[in-house]
């Protein structure tokens, strides 16, 4: 027994999928795999340097209880 020339990617295990719920198939796995592919070719957004980090700049959520009054001007 010698092996196919063209192997298929896709098996049906179990089951009798019709030719459009097998196209159906391919279709959703090939454009999950192009998604994969353009998500891991693209670079991933820099971070701002601490200099330019605005987040620093802002104040931290005031927390009520004892003393508090005396942390609301930090």
């Amino acid at each position: 027994m010698s092996a196919p020339k063209n192997p298929s990617h896709l098996a049906v295990v179990r089951g009798e999928p019709t030719a459009e719920e097998i196209a159906v198939l391919t279709a959703v796995l090939s454009t999950r795999a192009a998604a994969v592919r353009r998500a891991a070719e693209e670079p991933e957004p820099e971070r701002p340097s601490g200099w330019r980090d605005r987040s620093r700049g802002l104040r931290a959520p005031l927390r009520p209880g004892p003393g508090a009054w005396r942390m609301s001007t930090r």
